[in-house]
């Protein structure tokens, strides 16, 4: 009878591991209007564009999160209401 061992199972290593959260606001856009370029020149393969949509889900979510934070922090020093911008 032959003794059959199972082979050592390995990690997927074709998966990018979780991008690190973006510094910034400024560099979190940057990301994105970069990958929203790359996702609309249609030459990405589908793996890659299914990762690309999900980083960008998040940079915008990281986004929409510091501009609401900072619309708070606004309220916060004009009152409960915002006011709009005096041109000068």
């Amino acid at each position: 009878m032959r003794k059959t061992t199972a082979s050592p199972v390995t990690p997927d290593t074709s998966l990018e591991p979780l991008a690190a959260a973006p510094v910034n606001y400024e560099s979190a856009l940057a990301e994105l209007e970069k990958l929203v370029l790359q996702l609309e020149g249609g030459q990405m393969p589908l793996d890659q564009l299914l990762t690309g949509y999900q980083r960008g889900a998040q940079l915008l979510k990281f986004c929409r999160d510091k501009l609401e934070a900072v619309e708070n922090q606004i309220k916060v020093l004009e009152g409960t209401e915002l006011k709009p911008w005096a041109q000068e």
